[in-house]
């Protein structure tokens, strides 16, 4: 499969280039997940459509086919990628966020790559959460309502793809797919971003591809992870329509994300009880209250407290 007519596309030079079609740009994600398309050509693809800038219709077009390329997966209401770097962030407590909303009997598959410092899946054992490979979700979200997928595990051509920021020296496309990419279909996603030009792109993607409900932020590190001393602006879909709020901040207190939890504060200690933090817990509590609001759940700030207060005991599964 060749990529070279999409590279002309994209290259042909001031006033003959253009962006891809949706069609033409799953087209070329086929190709690049094919194997067969030359080395050179899928990085001067991904080159190319970095120094354009991505359209709603690309990043639409290369999730779709991307997302045709993974394995079957079990249904799961709640879609929850996690592919930043995680340098400028503390612990994951978005972790302990997730779990909370599987409690509540609401499905939940996180997937991801966080690069080589394994930010995030040093900490899942920890936060109660399980890692699986395809094969094994059904029996994670059966004992628990929760999983994480390795990006390698689920969809190796793509995490190959991912994986040429080493070798490009420049992120690419890709990290958006991979948050695009919805694996089992869920009917609602969160997303995080660092920056955030992206969050319309994706929100707007997201509406191309039909999906019900999407909320994007400018997350702790990248990540869907909300800080409670800032106000935070959501976008993305509520009923397949365009969606923009305001989020007011939950504290008053004005402190950076990896320095509000104080350093004894463990994310198994968190949950369990141990190492209470006031700052940690309204981290865990506000970022599971948007994912709430995301599945539509009434009231969710209060719902999101309650769930806290019952961790662990069996009382918040949702009616």
């Amino acid at each position: 499969m060749s990529l070279a007519p999409h590279v002309a596309t994209l290259g042909r030079g001031p006033g003959r280039s253009r962006s891809l079609s949706r069609a033409e740009a799953a087209d070329a994600m086929a190709a690049m997940l094919s194997g067969e398309a030359a080395p050179e050509a899928i990085g001067a693809l991904l080159m190319l459509l970095r120094m354009k800038g991505e359209t709603a219709d690309e990043i639409a077009g290369l999730a779709e086919a991307a997302q045709a390329a993974c394995p079957v997966l079990p249904f799961a209401a709640l879609d929850w990628p996690s592919y930043a770097a995680g340098r400028t962030r503390g612990l994951p407590w978005f972790l302990l966020s997730a779990r909370l909303v599987a409690e509540a009997g609401y499905p939940v598959i996180l997937h991801g790559w966080n690069g080589s410092e394994a930010a995030v899946r040093a900490h899942l054992a920890a936060a109660g959460i399980p890692v699986a490979d395809p094969a094994g979700v059904q029996v994670a979200l059966a004992r628990g309502g929760i999983v994480y997928l390795p990006l390698e595990r689920l969809h190796p051509a793509l995490f190959s793809l991912l994986s040429l920021r080493s070798v490009l020296g420049l992120r690419s496309c890709i990290n958006t797919v991979c948050r695009m990419l919805n694996p089992a279909g869920a009917t609602a996603s969160v997303q995080g971003v660092f920056h955030p030009s992206y969050r319309l792109v994706q929100a707007d993607a997201a509406g191309l591809l039909g999906w019900g409900a999407l909320t994007v932020i400018k997350g702790g590190g990248g990540e869907f992870e909300r800080h409670p001393g800032k106000a935070v602006a959501g976008f993305g879909l509520r009923d397949g329509r365009g969606f923009e709020r305001a989020f007011p901040a939950a504290l008053t207190e004005v402190v950076r994300l990896s320095e509000g939890p104080s350093a004894g504060t463990t994310l198994g200690g968190l949950w369990d009880g141990t190492t209470p933090d006031p700052f940690a817990e309204a981290v865990v509590i506000g970022t599971a209250a948007l994912a709430l609001d995301t599945l539509g759940v009434p009231a969710p700030d209060g719902r999101a407290r309650a769930l806290w207060a019952a961790r662990g005991t069996g009382r918040g599964v949702a009616a």
